[in-house]
């Protein structure tokens, strides 16, 4: 791993780092905040349009985090310099975001697997590196909906899951309509292996007893048609997930929602892998 900044912050280290990732094909960054005595991993996924270092910049959330002992892990949230044609098209919501699955249409294939880019190699390598086995996931907005996705599709790997304004049902929605068919194709029925309502509805049991926690703005001007969060809460409902859905009058899709609520978040963590 290269080290491309290291910043002092509550008494602790707010790492950034690059290494050359054998599944992505690309080079690939990270951000990594270590408290003096970190007790487990809490690993962050932001949305569209940001980097590895926006929730770190942003958020607010290194004071706390050193205080209850978390590790904060911020991967970037694309593949990045691929030269494939319409990569830049991320911006529209359209291929090109990472959308924290393995595409399998080309030209998408080769490079945009960050699925298995996450899950096989770069949390089993900061897990190695730090020694923390115990881990919690969390996202914001497409991130949101990479936390729940992998968490459910993944069981037994997080022992902790929450979300700000997750894209929660996206098989239903136009932005995930228009990913999936990019990176997944035409056919509908594979979708549904990646849309966090449906996998839900797939359980025999509740996949996290201890509770999931989702925070919505009721400000945020993409609620309406693109984050559908009342499916995953019936969704839920059906299977006996326990869910805190909780809605804030006011507050809209950006960092100064995230920031208002994300020691909630944290604590949520903290309580389960601690």
């Amino acid at each position: 791993m290269k080290t491309l900044s290291e910043h002092r912050a509550f008494s602790a280290t707010q790492h950034f780092f690059q290494h050359e990732s054998t599944t992505i094909g690309l080079p690939m960054r990270f951000g990594l905040y270590l408290p003096p005595q970190p007790k487990a991993l809490l690993v962050f996924l932001a949305g569209l349009t940001c980097t590895e270092e926006t929730f770190a910049i942003k958020a607010g959330a290194q004071r706390l985090a050193a205080e209850l002992g978390l590790a904060l892990l911020t991967p970037d949230t694309s593949p990045r310099g691929a030269n494939v044609v319409g990569e830049s098209d991320a911006w529209d919501f359209g291929v090109g975001a990472g959308f924290y699955l393995d595409a399998t249409q080309a030209p998408w294939a080769q490079h945009w697997r960050m699925e298995s880019y996450l899950l096989d190699e770069l949390i089993p390598l900061v897990q190695q590196q730090t020694g923390l086995t115990k881990t919690g996931l969390f996202g914001h907005s497409m991130g949101g909906h990479g936390a729940l996705t992998l968490a459910l599709r993944h069981p037994g790997r997080f022992q902790s899951l929450s979300a700000f304004a997750p894209i929660a049902a996206p098989t239903q929605c136009p932005w995930g309509q228009k990913a999936f068919t990019g990176y997944l194709g035409a056919d509908r029925s594979v979708w549904a292996a990646h849309d966090a309502s449906a996998l839900v509805q797939q359980q025999s049991s509740a996949p996290y007893p201890q509770g999931i926690l989702i925070d919505q703005g009721l400000a945020d001007k993409f609620l309406p048609d693109q984050l559908r969060p009342e499916a995953f809460e019936a969704a839920c409902a059906a299977v006996g997930q326990p869910l805190t859905l909780r809605r804030h009058e006011g507050y809209d899709h950006g960092y100064y929602f995230i920031a208002s609520f994300v020691d909630d978040h944290l604590r949520h963590h903290a309580e389960r892998l601690i």
